[in-house]
């Protein structure tokens, strides 16, 4: 694991409180020094700080996209508006943490980002050992790797979408929540579902992160002529549907 605080306390309270849990931490205390520590040895997760001098994290979170590296990040942030948690998600982060955090839902974020990228490497690196497998996290299968609806095309095995003839740039997140409600087009998905099927995690009635992904998907697929596919059902969750 790789972790950027550019606060000593912070920094050092964090690492500790990792490597007690299990984990193999390599901590920095600015972006240049992740950057650089990322491109030496690419690490298994990030955590890293949105507010650092020089270098902040959405910077690191923008090179590290740009060049292809899709390694989960977690983003520690002081900054509590969802237009600031949009601009997190925009550069390419996974999920993030608002300052003051308690470590242990910094753990519980960081088990659902290495299940959803690594369920079966319980020895990889930056992963504590002995963690519990949980519920299925991973969508079910099916023989075909194309799958449709309501106009939408999504290849599986190839990571792409698209909405008629446009495709349409995901990030890991997205692609998974887009193919989950794909899969499940027509169905009223409830919002503990979709944490426990994308995030591994559900983070309570008071997590916004669901809500945050909907919106920045909505603005990805939606277009001025045609209907709105993502459809909320107030007080229970999310569907897809062309109506």
């Amino acid at each position: 694991m790789l972790l950027a605080e550019d606060d000593r306390a912070i920094r050092h309270a964090l690492q500790r409180a990792l490597s007690l849990e299990g984990y193999q931490v390599i901590a920095v205390a600015d972006g240049v020094e992740a950057l650089a520590q990322a491109h030496k040895s690419p690490p298994d997760v990030l955590l890293l700080d949105v507010m650092m001098p020089g270098i902040d994290g959405l910077q690191v979170c923008r090179v590290l996209r740009a060049e292809g590296d899709r390694t989960p990040i977690l983003m520690l942030t002081a900054l509590v508006e969802t237009a600031d948690r949009i601009a997190g998600l925009d550069a390419g982060a996974d999920d993030y943490v608002v300052k003051p955090f308690d470590v242990e839902e910094v753990f519980a974020r960081l088990r659902a980002l290495l299940r959803r990228t690594s369920p079966d490497n319980g020895q990889s690196t930056g992963q504590p050992t002995g963690q519990p497998s949980g519920q299925p996290k991973e969508q079910p299968q099916v023989p075909d790797r194309q799958i449709e609806a309501a106009g939408l095309r999504m290849d599986v095995q190839a990571r792409r979408a698209w909405r008629g003839e446009r495709e349409l740039e995901l990030t890991r997140t997205e692609f998974e929540l887009l193919e989950l409600l794909v899969r499940n087009a027509g169905i009223v998905l409830d919002h503990s579902t979709i944490y426990d099927r994308i995030w591994g995690y559900d983070f309570g009635p008071g997590s916004k992160n669901l809500a945050v992904y909907v919106g920045y998907l909505r603005r990805k697929l939606d277009e001025p002529s045609a209907p709105a596919l993502i459809h909320t059902v107030r007080g229970v969750g999310y569907v897809l549907r062309e109506d």
